[in-house]
Protein backbone atom coordinates (compact mmCIF):
# COMPACT_ATOMS: atom_id res chain seq x y z
CA UNK A 1 0.00 0.00 0.00
CA UNK A 2 1.53 3.52 -0.86
CA UNK A 3 1.25 6.34 1.11
CA UNK A 4 1.87 9.41 0.30
CA UNK A 5 3.10 11.72 3.34
CA UNK A 6 2.13 15.44 2.34
CA UNK A 7 4.66 17.40 4.59
CA UNK A 8 6.80 14.62 5.02
CA UNK A 9 10.00 16.67 5.56
CA UNK A 10 8.47 18.13 8.75
CA UNK A 11 8.82 16.85 12.04
CA UNK A 12 5.55 14.37 12.09
CA UNK A 13 5.97 13.78 8.50
CA UNK A 14 9.48 12.35 9.20
CA UNK A 15 8.65 10.13 12.11
CA UNK A 16 5.98 8.35 9.94
CA UNK A 17 7.94 8.15 7.07
CA UNK A 18 10.52 6.20 8.90
CA UNK A 19 7.11 4.23 10.51
CA UNK A 20 5.87 3.31 6.96
CA UNK A 21 9.28 2.30 6.00
CA UNK A 22 9.76 -0.18 8.95
CA UNK A 23 6.64 -2.06 7.93
CA UNK A 24 6.24 -5.10 5.76
CA UNK A 25 2.68 -3.15 4.78
CA UNK A 26 3.36 0.11 3.84
CA UNK A 27 5.40 2.30 1.37
CA UNK A 28 6.01 5.71 2.25
CA UNK A 29 6.27 7.87 -1.00
CA UNK A 30 7.90 11.63 0.24
CA UNK A 31 6.09 14.36 -1.18
CA UNK A 32 8.80 16.96 -0.47
CA UNK A 33 8.95 20.67 -2.15
CA UNK A 34 12.94 20.76 -2.91
CA UNK A 35 15.36 18.78 -4.20
CA UNK A 36 17.65 18.28 -1.81
CA UNK A 37 14.20 16.79 0.75
CA UNK A 38 14.31 14.45 -2.44
CA UNK A 39 17.96 13.36 -2.29
CA UNK A 40 17.49 13.15 1.64
CA UNK A 41 15.15 10.62 0.92
CA UNK A 42 16.29 8.96 -1.77
CA UNK A 43 19.49 8.41 -0.11
CA UNK A 44 17.62 6.72 2.43
CA UNK A 45 16.13 4.04 0.15
CA UNK A 46 12.41 6.15 0.11
CA UNK A 47 10.91 7.60 -3.10
CA UNK A 48 10.28 11.23 -2.89
CA UNK A 49 8.24 13.14 -5.61
CA UNK A 50 9.11 16.74 -5.69
CA UNK A 51 5.72 19.49 -5.72
CA UNK A 52 4.64 22.45 -4.49
CA UNK A 53 0.85 23.11 -2.91
CA UNK A 54 0.71 26.48 -4.44
CA UNK A 55 0.84 24.95 -7.68
CA UNK A 56 -2.41 24.01 -9.27
CA UNK A 57 -4.47 20.90 -9.15
CA UNK A 58 -3.38 19.45 -12.17
CA UNK A 59 0.19 19.25 -11.24
CA UNK A 60 -0.58 17.78 -7.29
CA UNK A 61 -2.06 15.33 -9.57
CA UNK A 62 1.53 14.17 -11.54
CA UNK A 63 2.33 13.09 -7.99
CA UNK A 64 -0.46 10.94 -6.98
CA UNK A 65 0.37 8.05 -9.63
CA UNK A 66 -0.04 4.45 -8.02
CA UNK A 67 -1.06 6.29 -4.66
CA UNK A 68 -3.35 4.44 -1.91
CA UNK A 69 -3.73 6.43 0.51
CA UNK A 70 -2.73 10.39 1.33
CA UNK A 71 -1.64 11.71 4.98
CA UNK A 72 -1.03 15.24 4.81
CA UNK A 73 0.98 16.72 8.06
CA UNK A 74 2.22 19.89 5.95
CA UNK A 75 1.98 23.38 7.13
CA UNK A 76 3.42 26.52 6.56
CA UNK A 77 5.30 26.99 9.58
CA UNK A 78 5.49 29.65 12.44
CA UNK A 79 7.41 32.38 10.76
CA UNK A 80 5.26 32.65 8.04
CA UNK A 81 2.99 35.21 7.86
CA UNK A 82 -1.51 34.70 7.39
CA UNK A 83 -1.06 34.54 3.47
CA UNK A 84 1.44 31.55 3.66
CA UNK A 85 -1.29 29.84 5.81
CA UNK A 86 -4.13 30.51 4.00
CA UNK A 87 -2.46 28.91 1.29
CA UNK A 88 -0.48 25.95 2.52
CA UNK A 89 -2.81 25.07 5.52
CA UNK A 90 -5.85 25.70 3.33
CA UNK A 91 -5.87 26.14 0.10
CA UNK A 92 -2.71 23.91 -0.44
CA UNK A 93 -4.82 21.27 1.78
CA UNK A 94 -7.95 21.82 -0.33
CA UNK A 95 -6.18 21.03 -3.32
CA UNK A 96 -4.42 18.08 -2.28
CA UNK A 97 -8.44 16.74 -0.99
CA UNK A 98 -9.69 17.89 -4.72
CA UNK A 99 -6.63 16.08 -6.77
CA UNK A 100 -7.20 13.27 -4.82
CA UNK A 101 -10.67 12.40 -5.38
CA UNK A 102 -9.51 13.29 -9.03
CA UNK A 103 -7.47 10.27 -8.59
CA UNK A 104 -10.03 7.92 -7.08
CA UNK A 105 -7.59 7.83 -3.92
CA UNK A 106 -10.39 7.21 -1.27
CA UNK A 107 -8.35 7.28 1.93
CA UNK A 108 -6.96 10.66 3.70
CA UNK A 109 -5.72 11.42 7.03
CA UNK A 110 -5.10 14.62 7.76
CA UNK A 111 -3.05 16.43 10.47
CA UNK A 112 -5.30 19.36 12.05
CA UNK A 113 -4.78 21.59 15.12
CA UNK A 114 -6.43 21.04 18.65
CA UNK A 115 -9.88 22.66 19.10
CA UNK A 116 -10.29 23.74 15.52
CA UNK A 117 -13.43 22.70 15.18
CA UNK A 118 -14.52 24.83 18.62
CA UNK A 119 -13.93 28.61 17.48
CA UNK A 120 -14.05 29.42 21.00
CA UNK A 121 -11.00 27.64 21.80
CA UNK A 122 -8.95 29.47 19.46
CA UNK A 123 -6.25 32.07 20.36
CA UNK A 124 -6.34 35.10 19.48
CA UNK A 125 -2.83 35.57 18.32
CA UNK A 126 -3.12 32.30 15.71
CA UNK A 127 -6.85 32.69 15.13
CA UNK A 128 -5.78 32.75 11.25
CA UNK A 129 -4.11 29.34 11.75
CA UNK A 130 -6.81 27.73 13.30
CA UNK A 131 -9.51 29.16 10.86
CA UNK A 132 -7.41 27.69 8.41
CA UNK A 133 -7.39 24.30 9.80
CA UNK A 134 -10.77 24.36 10.82
CA UNK A 135 -11.93 25.26 6.79
CA UNK A 136 -10.17 22.45 5.39
CA UNK A 137 -11.46 19.91 8.01
CA UNK A 138 -14.95 21.37 6.99
CA UNK A 139 -14.18 20.75 3.06
CA UNK A 140 -13.02 17.36 3.82
CA UNK A 141 -15.72 16.35 6.08
CA UNK A 142 -17.79 17.43 2.65
CA UNK A 143 -15.94 15.67 0.48
CA UNK A 144 -16.01 11.81 -1.10
CA UNK A 145 -13.07 11.19 0.80
CA UNK A 146 -12.72 8.69 3.90
CA UNK A 147 -11.34 10.67 6.37
CA UNK A 148 -9.65 11.26 9.71
CA UNK A 149 -9.09 13.96 11.30
CA UNK A 150 -6.49 13.86 13.93
CA UNK A 151 -6.34 16.96 16.17
CA UNK A 152 -3.06 17.21 18.23
CA UNK A 153 -2.51 18.91 21.41
CA UNK A 154 0.47 21.08 21.95
CA UNK A 155 3.70 19.18 19.91
CA UNK A 156 6.65 18.06 21.87
CA UNK A 157 10.00 16.67 20.63
CA UNK A 158 9.77 14.15 23.46
CA UNK A 159 10.41 10.41 22.95
CA UNK A 160 7.69 8.51 22.26
CA UNK A 161 5.18 7.77 25.37
CA UNK A 162 2.94 5.11 23.48
CA UNK A 163 -0.51 6.30 25.43
CA UNK A 164 -3.10 9.11 24.08
CA UNK A 165 -6.39 10.37 25.06
CA UNK A 166 -8.63 11.11 22.64
CA UNK A 167 -11.32 14.17 22.48
CA UNK A 168 -10.41 14.91 26.08
CA UNK A 169 -12.10 18.17 26.86
CA UNK A 170 -10.42 21.38 27.73
CA UNK A 171 -11.96 21.45 31.37
CA UNK A 172 -10.59 17.78 32.40
CA UNK A 173 -7.55 18.44 34.87
CA UNK A 174 -4.67 20.40 34.74
CA UNK A 175 -2.61 18.53 32.78
CA UNK A 176 -1.41 20.48 29.86
CA UNK A 177 -2.46 19.12 26.40
CA UNK A 178 0.44 18.21 24.51
CA UNK A 179 1.56 14.74 23.00
CA UNK A 180 4.89 13.80 21.52
CA UNK A 181 5.26 14.05 17.69
CA UNK A 182 6.26 10.39 17.42
CA UNK A 183 3.64 9.54 19.29
CA UNK A 184 1.04 10.96 16.46
CA UNK A 185 2.51 9.65 14.35
CA UNK A 186 2.47 6.09 15.37
CA UNK A 187 -1.34 7.26 15.69
CA UNK A 188 -1.27 7.98 11.90
CA UNK A 189 0.05 4.73 11.04
CA UNK A 190 -2.30 2.72 13.44
CA UNK A 191 -5.20 4.41 12.03
CA UNK A 192 -4.89 4.09 8.30
CA UNK A 193 -6.63 0.92 7.64
CA UNK A 194 -8.16 0.79 11.27
CA UNK A 195 -12.14 0.97 10.22
CA UNK A 196 -13.31 2.71 13.38
CA UNK A 197 -11.13 5.74 12.19
CA UNK A 198 -13.17 6.09 9.30
CA UNK A 199 -15.00 9.12 8.95
CA UNK A 200 -13.89 10.13 12.58
CA UNK A 201 -12.20 13.32 13.95
CA UNK A 202 -10.90 13.84 17.12
CA UNK A 203 -8.56 15.55 19.51
CA UNK A 204 -5.64 13.66 20.63
CA UNK A 205 -3.13 14.43 23.79
CA UNK A 206 -0.95 11.78 25.54
CA UNK A 207 -3.03 9.89 28.31
CA UNK A 208 -3.31 7.06 29.94
CA UNK A 209 -4.70 4.21 26.76
CA UNK A 210 -2.15 2.04 24.64
CA UNK A 211 -2.86 4.16 21.09
CA UNK A 212 -4.85 0.39 19.54
CA UNK A 213 -7.21 0.37 22.85
CA UNK A 214 -7.68 4.14 22.63
CA UNK A 215 -8.99 3.67 19.32
CA UNK A 216 -10.82 0.96 19.74
CA UNK A 217 -13.04 3.44 21.65
CA UNK A 218 -14.31 5.17 18.78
Amino acid sequence: MNILVVGANGQIGTHLVEKLKNTETYKPVAFVRKEEQVTKFEDKGIEARLGNLENSVSDLKKSMKDIDAIVFTAGSGGSTGTDKTMLIDLDGAVKVMEAAEDMNIKRFIMVSAFQADVRENWSEEMKPYFAAKHYADKFLMNSDLNYTIIRPGMLENKPAIGKIALTRALTEASDPMTIPREDVAQLILEALENDRTFLQSFDVTTGDQEITEALKGL
